[in-house]
């Protein structure tokens, strides 16, 4: 399946001060397929290392530390001839700073030998952080890629011409049922392609069920030992958490009498791993949101629709049919495209109780509000308060509509969240 990570391998390769480049993201999105699929078509031969508990490849990287030592060793352990500049070193599943320090001798040598690293430990990643490595975050598939996998790319067309003019799209509704079984199959490559050949729900529902234990298995890393079933009541009351009218995060919601307190550590692990994104409560404007945020009231949305799809032990006529449940994957999918897409998550309340989904600001500095809108409140006014009492002049409304512009508010049909980063971003 063609992804967009390709395109930005191809330019890292081409990059005349290339360095040796990390690849990091939520386990099964497909990092490791993707770099081997580019290595396969841009390079004579692979060199692939996978670190995990590999403690033959540990104690080369521990005991050599220069490139002209290393090469030679690393050569006989992967049975591949390793070529400058026509063989790509892979590490994947990396965990520890020796492959960082390793990466790092090579990002100094006079030969032209090209590392890819892939993580999916975004807690040590900090500590991985240094200036002789580039760093790129994978997500799963965009509607884009999954238009192209079911094999639908002349729609992509349409709906960005749509998107740049705010015109009508054509085929709205062919569109809309490709984003419903999108949500319902998620963005992992594997359940979307196991959705392509085996249309049984319950094949599907197995691919989640082993994401779903590899994000469990994951707790178990946890220093304390009570945090780890604390993790699992967490991850077990998102969609109680997000069903309700009020979607701040409760904690009483995980188990009778919990308190923040006893939570916090686990709740922090799903979030730096990347298994859940907070969205943070602001009552009023300010730059950067950040200093507006109340750290103690926030909403929390899964990574990919198609784990809160069968977490919530859903079907498709249900899912259809039930305009509440629509909107809770709806919002949860805006979520993680604007996450995706490098935003910092905010939701708008005022003293009135007037909320407004998403509030973001990008790298210019300029403040969009983001509202979803509900069939169920017809009249809601909380966005035209919102741009009224803050003096805000553009504004975006997610809908099941067709693209409009209506009063400075772009109008955009929720399959058509993948054009939406790059606009933000670039709005002044």
């Amino acid at each position: 399946m063609e992804r967009k990570i390709t395109e930005y391998l191809i330019k890292w390769k081409k990059d005349l001060v290339r360095k040796p480049l990390m690849i990091y993201g939520n386990k099964q999105v497909g990092k490791t397929y993707s770099v081997i699929k580019f290595g396969e078509s841009e390079y004579k031969n692979i060199a692939y290392f996978n670190t995990e508990n590999n403690n033959e490849l540990m104690d080369v990287l521990k005991k050599e530390k220069t490139v002209d030592r290393l090469v030679p060793k690393l050569s006989l352990l992967a049975n591949e001839t390793i070529l400058v500049k026509d063989t790509l070193i892979i590490f994947d599943n990396v965990n520890d700073i020796e492959v960082i320090n390793m990466a790092k001798a090579f990002s100094k040598a006079e030969e032209d030998y090209h590392i890819i690293l892939i993580s999916s430990s975004k807690e040590n990643l900090l500590s991985f952080k240094c200036e002789e490595i580039t760093f790129k975050k994978m997500n799963g598939m965009d509607f884009e890629e999954y238009l192209k996998a079911v094999g639908n790319v002349q729609l992509i067309d349409f709906i960005k011409t749509s998107f740049k003019n705010n015109k009508a799209m054509p085929f709205h509704n062919i569109a809309m049922d490709h984003y419903d079984d999108y949500l319902i199959t998620g963005s992992l490559p594997e359940a979307i392609l196991t959705s392509i050949n085996d249309k049984d729900s319950k094949v599907i529902k197995s691919v989640y069920d082993k994401v779903i234990d590899g994000y469990k298995k994951e707790m178990l890393s946890l220093e304390s030992m009570i945090d780890i079933p604390r993790a699992n009541e967490v991850l077990n009351s998102v969609p109680y958490q997000v069903s309700k009218a009020n979607k701040k995060f409760q904690y009483g919601l995980i188990k009778e009498g919990s308190r923040s307190k006893n939570y916090e550590k686990a709740l922090s692990h799903l979030h730096n791993n990347g298994v859940l994104s907070k969205c943070f409560k602001i009552t009023e404007l300010k730059s950067p949101l950040s200093s507006a945020r109340d750290k103690d009231s926030f909403k929390v949305y899964l990574n990919d629709t198609g784990i809160l799809y069968n977490m919530m032990h859903l079907n498709k006529n249900k899912f259809l049919m039930d305009i509440n449940i629509k909107n809770i994957i709806y919002e949860n999918s805006i979520a993680i495209n604007l996450s995706d897409a490098g935003f910092n998550l905010y939701y708008y309340q005022s003293e009135g109780k007037a909320e407004l989904s998403f509030i973001v600001q990008n790298r210019n500095g300029k403040t969009i509000p983001i509202e979803l809108v509900d069939r169920n409140l017809s009249k809601a006014k909380s966005l035209g308060l919102f741009m009224s009492k803050f003096d805000v002049k553009e504004a975006i409304r997610i809908t099941d509509d067709n693209f409009s512009l209506k009063k400075n508010i772009k109008y955009v049909p929720i399959y058509a969240l993948f054009c939406l980063g790059d606009y933000l971003q670039e709005a002044k």
